[in-house]
């Protein structure tokens, strides 16, 4: 079975030192949930995996016992070179999905190929009540829609997001950090008109204060605009 022989794989990778270390990362979870793989090994094995027959018997087997796991098979979805496949394997696996990590690991390669379908998708995952489909959605906007397909609509439709998730809160802060790094005049008004809550409005200039893509004088502008 191609899970015993996944488990396998990963116990011979293990390694204890980073197992603890990453444990404390995720408080979500007990360290029993982790082998400790570094994400280096994963993704290699990853994209080995990718190419057996049987893979789809693992991306079914959900949920995984093991965060590895979870890891392994973000990394295999994001390997999928079929775009309707692969969408349909983010929506079934985005469920199970219950760390930010995970989260934010899962970067399918074909969404950049196919970004007005994506768009579409992307709208139901923001709209979801679930914090790491939310989340997703959000990173997946960050990712393909802040260079040359930006528009004003999709930093707007960011700022609606309400929710009281702490790793929603996160990534909505991330997003407008990094959109004032790549956008930063068309950006700016969702801060001065202060479209977000006030702990992510602060969070956001406080991690855009840290960014290195923002000039010192951006930054100064930037600081007089924090919530007290």
């Amino acid at each position: 079975m191609i899970k015993e022989d996944i488990i396998n794989e990963l116990s011979n990778l293990q390694d204890i030192e980073y197992r603890d270390f990453q444990s404390k990362l995720i408080p979500t979870a007990s360290v029993e949930h982790f082998i400790g793989v570094r994400t280096p090994e994963l993704k290699s094995l990853a994209k080995k995996l990718a190419k057996r027959d049987d893979i789809d018997e693992f991306l079914a087997d959900v949920p995984h016992s093991y965060f590895d796991e979870d890891q392994l098979h973000a990394f295999i979805i994001s390997e999928i070179k079929d775009y309707d496949k692969c969408i349909k394997e983010v929506n079934a696996f985005l469920p199970y999905v219950d760390n930010w990590a995970t989260c934010d690991q899962m970067s399918p390669k074909v969404f950049k190929k196919h970004k007005s379908e994506l768009f579409e998708v992307i709208k139901t995952w923001i709209a979801s009540d679930e914090t790491y489909t939310i989340r997703f959605g959000i990173k997946m906007l960050m990712s393909h829609f802040l260079d040359e397909d930006y528009d004003t609509v999709y930093p707007e439709m960011v700022s609606k997001v309400r929710n009281e998730e702490y790793y929603v809160k996160m990534m909505v802060a991330w997003y407008f950090a990094t959109a004032l790094a790549k956008q930063y005049d068309t950006v700016l008004p969702f801060i001065i008109e202060h479209k977000l809550d006030d702990w992510t409005h602060n969070k956001t200039i406080q991690k855009a204060v840290e960014s290195n893509r923002i000039s010192p004088e951006q930054k100064a502008y930037l600081k007089t605009l924090k919530v007290k």
